[in-house]
């Protein structure tokens, strides 16, 4: 017969075991989610990183993923806006024309911000009787956000040294961000009618 430490040892052995299976089997759950929900989108390893903490709440829920989606580029878009503002502060940057262009960058970000934050405010609070509206308007503001980031990057063109080459890549991730939340964003709008249902 089994002593009772044993089998208090085995009990907790089988529990440990079980909790850690049922771990992995979420977290596989989390990545299936995940990799489904960007699977619409253009820069899909991108879309994984970004997104992939709001699996579990998201699961298959196209609002929730395009309401995360919006929320990580509003996060994305106001710390290049930071990045921006802090660069033009820089003595290291002499040039007038290079203080010009960072100053219509920061114009453009402050509009994209602005848009995302309005995007992000209308898919919080979607209605049946509206919703085609709604995302009407959100797939504009998204549009043009993406569109005033182009305009940044288009001014750097050509431009050479580590600070725009750094500036460069923060927008240019933002960017492909941007894209992918355009993308959630739509695929939300085509799923209205089961919503609405």
């Amino acid at each position: 017969m089994a002593s009772p430490l044993r089998l208090v040892l085995v009990l907790i052995f089988i529990s440990i075991t079980f909790s850690i299976s049922k771990g992995d089997e979420s977290s596989e759950d989390g990545d299936e989610y995940v990799r489904s929900a960007c699977s619409v989108t253009r820069y899909q390893d991108i879309c994984i990183r970004s997104l992939e903490s709001y699996s579990n709440a998201a699961k298959y829920d196209s609002r929730k993923w395009a309401q995360a989606a919006v929320a990580v580029t509003l996060e994305e878009a106001k710390n290049v806006t930071h990045h921006l503002k802090k660069l033009k502060q820089k003595k290291s940057i002499r040039k007038k024309r290079q203080r010009i262009d960072i100053s219509e960058c920061i114009d453009c970000f402050e509009e994209t911000v602005e848009n995302i934050q309005d995007s992000l405010h209308e898919l919080r609070k979607l209605n049946g009787k509206t919703f085609d509206v709604q995302m009407g308007d959100i797939q504009t503001w998204m549009s043009s956000a993406l569109t005033y980031e182009d305009t940044c990057i288009d001014g750097f063109e050509n431009r050479k040294g580590k600070q725009v080459k750094i500036l460069h890549n923060k927008i240019l991730r933002l960017s492909y961000i941007t894209s992918n939340a355009l993308a959630l964003v739509s695929k939300l709008a085509s799923a209205g009618d089961e919503i609405n249902a």
